[in-house]
């Protein structure tokens, strides 16, 4: 059971990266700048941490997706990877 919660902790994990770098590559194509520019400023000016929320919403097609497949304790890891993307994110508002 706790592996399994940790598989889906981590799957959740990555799918949060692959949403921030999806939500930067989008940004980077509307304002015309580079992938890396684009993430130096949002990193610089203390926004980072919208990217970090947007970031979290693949997160949900995740969840429902195991859900679906009857893998409640994966669906579980997600969950909890979707609460240390929120944490960081208040934490990089508030605190940063």
């Amino acid at each position: 059971m706790k592996q399994r919660i940790l598989k889906g902790l981590l799957a959740g994990l990555a799918t949060n990266i692959i949403g921030i770098s999806l939500c930067i590559f989008i940004i980077a194509q509307v304002k015309g700048r580079g992938f890396a520019s684009t993430f130096k400023v949002f990193w610089n000016s203390d926004a980072f941490w919208m990217i970090l929320a947007l970031g979290a919403l693949p997160n949900l097609l995740l969840f429902f997706g195991l859900l679906k497949r009857n893998k409640e304790y994966e669906a579980r890891g997600v969950v909890m990877a979707t609460f240390v993307a929120a944490i960081t994110t208040y934490i990089l508002y508030f605190i940063a």
